[in-house]
């Protein structure tokens, strides 16, 4: 284990600041912007299958259960304003083992979303347009995201502006579209208190339920990336942190309340656009119209992180951790092509072999291994100044919460089902084996340094 409190070596401390430029504001939508996704597109009739009518009870649970683990990010972004999020922080306050493994599994929880994604444009939403095999789509739609990614990140970074509004736009409808429904009187308030499924009482289906609405919040976390680049980072992210996600908790809660109020339960858990169901039900908005966007909001989700989970495999074979190959860029356009190739091939192998429901739980529980791993980090840091402006200092998370964060992870990782855990467990082990190839690396370099001098 790495002494508490080392600095890293100088290749990673040294270079040129980046600038300041994000004001609090700018943060906040940025952060938004990236929990504000997909997902809810596509799952929430998933959590309504395994938690009941009140589908927004698990939503707010995981919203709950999102801000300890969010706290703990505020205080170790604010400490350490810098790029690396998780992996660096496990590999200051464990050692680079560890570190290796909280970002291999960071790698490998952006594949299996891509994949859960793809899955997801191929279901009802595109129905309204055409019928074809969901892993036919899968693989032609993760192409051509492909093909965007590696044409270059100027024309993927402005396609998600627009595809960010359009998205966010969808997700509001949904909102109205059940406030109408119950002015009209048309809507069952009675299912909003149904928890529960003939297999599972209350309180198991609201844990059930609240693993896969995680997947609806996942992408705070990519956030401390830019800490580095915010203004008085120490007020600012953990203002932007908390905002975004309270501003997201109540946008998807409001969402859960419509598709409960507006559906139910066993049409709104059978379906792979649940959100579709609330327009047709509501009537007002062509059903083809939402189709579009909620395959605009599917597609835009799946192109983030598939820039994401490219970029992350790059940098690390580039740092010597993955194989070198991967890091091989078009002469033209600078981008990672190779990294891209083979992130785009694990996720079309991922979609052919799972379903929607089990590649969310299977990111759940990847990501449920690197923040149980980032709140206990929080804790044996503390005995480390860090590298915030001393006067200044930085955020610090009452104790209490990074304790009950690590918990979390614990109780919610307990409610993944076998199959789920064989998978996660297989990336788990792969990601620790390449991290003892690299620490065998490093230490025979380390020897070979030794017998130059």
């Amino acid at each position: 284990m790495a002494r508490l409190g080392k600095r890293p070596p100088a290749d990673t401390l040294g270079g040129p600041a980046l600038k300041r430029a994000l004001t609090t504001p700018l943060l906040y939508f940025f952060i938004l912007g990236d929990v504000l996704g997909a997902g809810v597109y596509v799952l929430v009739g998933q959590v309504a299958a395994d938690a009941g009518g009140a589908v927004w009870v698990p939503l707010a649970v995981a919203l709950l259960l999102a801000m300890l683990t969010a706290a703990s990010y505020a205080e170790l972004a604010t400490k350490y304003p810098r790029a690396g999020g998780a992996s660096h922080y496990a590999t200051r306050a464990f050692g680079p083992f560890v570190g290796f493994v909280a970002g291999f599994c960071m790698l490998a929880a952006g594949i299996v979303s891509v994949a859960a994604l793809a899955r997801g444009f191929g279901g009802d939403y595109l129905s309204a347009f055409v019928t074809l095999p969901v892993g036919l789509v899968a693989v032609l739609f993760l192409a051509l995201l492909a093909l965007v990614n590696a044409r270059g990140i100027k024309e993927s970074t402005r396609a998600n502006v627009v595809a960010t509004v359009v998205e966010v736009g969808g997700l509001l409808v949904i909102v109205v579209l059940g406030a109408w429904l119950l002015l009209r009187g048309d809507g069952d308030v009675a299912r909003l208190g149904q928890l529960g499924t003939p297999e599972k009482g209350a309180a198991a289906a609201v844990l059930s339920g609240s693993v896969l609405a995680y997947y609806s919040f996942v992408g705070f976390e990519t956030s401390v990336n830019v800490a580095e680049e915010t203004r008085d980072p120490r007020r600012s992210y953990p203002r932007a942190l908390f905002g975004a996600l309270a501003t997201a908790g109540a946008v998807y809660v409001l969402v859960g309340v419509a598709a409960s109020v507006a559906v139910p339960t066993d049409r709104l858990a059978g379906s792979s656009g649940p959100l579709l169901e609330v327009v047709e039900e509501a009537g007002g908005v062509p059903t083809r119209l939402f189709s579009a966007i909620a395959l605009v909001a599917v597609a835009n989700g799946a192109l983030l992180t598939g820039i994401m989970s490219s970029r992350l495999a790059y940098g690390m074979a580039r740092d010597g951790l993955l194989p070198a190959a991967l890091t091989r860029v078009l002469p033209g356009r600078r981008t990672p092509w190779a990294a891209i190739a083979v992130t785009t091939v694990l996720s079309m192998l991922l979609a052919l072999t799972g379903s929607v429901a089990t590649l969310a739980s299977t990111l759940v529980l990847l990501l449920l291994v690197v923040f149980l791993i980032v709140n206990t980090a929080v804790l044996v840091l503390r005995r480390d100044p860090g590298e915030a402006d001393k006067e200044a200092g930085h955020f610090r998370a009452p104790t209490v919460l990074p304790v009950l964060g690590a918990a979390s992870c614990v109780v919610l990782a307990t409610q993944i089902e076998a199959e789920v855990w064989l998978r996660g467990l297989l990336v788990v082990a792969v990601g620790t084996v390449l991290a003892a190839l690299a620490a065998v690396r490093r230490a025979g370099g380390g020897a070979d340094r030794a017998g130059r001098g």
